[in-house]
């Protein structure tokens, strides 16, 4: 792989002024960078946070396990079941939330997986599924929610300016060119869906082309969500760097090596990646489109062949609401009614 450097120990720019009182979703969040995004949300006085996971079991210890180390009340933090798996269940989940949250400052969409063997979920390979499709299904379903609660409470609040966001965890490991991201793009870009799904393709290469469908899909839609003041969501994108998680435990006998090295020699801690999470769901305007990492700006990272190639990203995007409207018809034009 190309030289890794990094820095470390980042600054957490969540404070108590930003997000006491406010109401957050995490997905993925009994593990790993999810539950240390948690842990601090709640420490910096968040009135709720939700911890979208799929086992309950794990949700209910991660929420243990934050209560007990932060001290908050044990309302704060609530378990809620969402498998990204099952369109059902992310429907389910968005409903919950548009009937029981009075708000909804931030969602912070971290769940993913990378597997090294193939395996299906509604008719797709997993990581087309979970890191693609549901996301930006519970993105399409979340977002005209998120709106219309935070012109209430801007109205309850004085007419304050209220603008909840939608932070997708990427990864620019989409970009390095030693991954073949790149090349391995270019024979499926005219329908990166079907592509990824073909039983052909290496199961361990759908997790950095999953990331680069995201780059590319996020990229258009933002553009299609402006300006902010109007459509009243941030959509940013973020990359929390190589961190030490679960999430690679899949990886092949021969990435074993590489990943090992790298969590012992450049790699942050769940908790300091967490803070990139973090900075995402209190960026301003200026994230929306855009990529984040380091807790900073992130765009000089994103190579010119993303960056620049609008008709990629608005096809990519094409791709994904396809599939979208095929599973809630109907929820792109909602998603999109005030932009």
């Amino acid at each position: 792989m190309d030289t890794i450097t990094q820095p470390r120990n980042l600054p957490l720019l969540a404070t108590p002024e930003t997000c006491a009182g406010r109401t957050y979703i995490v997905t993925g969040a009994n593990t790993g960078l999810g539950l240390e995004a948690a842990r601090h949300l709640a420490t910096l006085g968040a009135a709720k946070v939700i911890l979208g996971v799929r086992n309950l079991a794990s949700g209910e210890a991660a929420k243990r396990d934050i209560d007990n180390s932060t001290g908050t009340g044990a309302a704060v933090v609530e378990v809620w079941p969402l498998d990204l798996c099952s369109y059902d269940n992310v429907r389910a989940f968005v409903r919950r939330a548009a009937d029981e949250l009075d708000r909804i400052d931030a969602v912070i969409e971290n769940a993913a997986v990378a597997l090294s063997e193939r395996e299906l979920a509604e008719g797709h390979v997993k990581p087309v599924t979970v890191n693609v499709l549901s996301t930006f299904l519970m993105a399409a379903l979340l977002l005209p929610v998120m709106r219309e609660k935070a012109g209430k409470v801007a109205r309850g609040e004085g007419d304050l300016v209220v603008v909840p966001r939608i932070v997708v965890v990427g990864s620019r490991v989409a970009f390095d060119e030693s991954t073949g991201a790149r090349v391995d793009w270019e024979g499926i870009k005219e329908d990166p869906i079907k592509g990824l799904d073909d039983e052909g393709m290496v199961p361990f290469k759908t997790y950095a082309l999953t990331k680069l469908m995201e780059a590319f899909a996020i990229r258009h839609l933002a553009r299609e969500l402006v300006p902010v003041e109007k459509t009243g969501v941030i959509v940013n994108l973020i990359c929390p760097g190589v961190c030490v998680t679960s999430l690679m435990r899949n990886s092949p006998p021969e990435l074993k090596g590489v990943v090992t090295h790298l969590y012992a020699t450049v790699a942050r801690t769940a908790e300091d990646g967490s803070r990139t999470l973090l900075h995402g769901a209190v960026a301003g305007p200026e994230s929306h489109g855009k990529l984040l990492h380091s807790c900073q700006d992130g765009e000089p990272d994103v190579p010119d062949w993303v960056k620049d190639d609008t008709k990629m990203q608005a096809r990519t995007w094409e791709v994904i609401a396809n599939e979208l409207e095929l599973v809630e018809p109907g929820c792109v034009a909602k998603m999109l009614e005030c932009a």
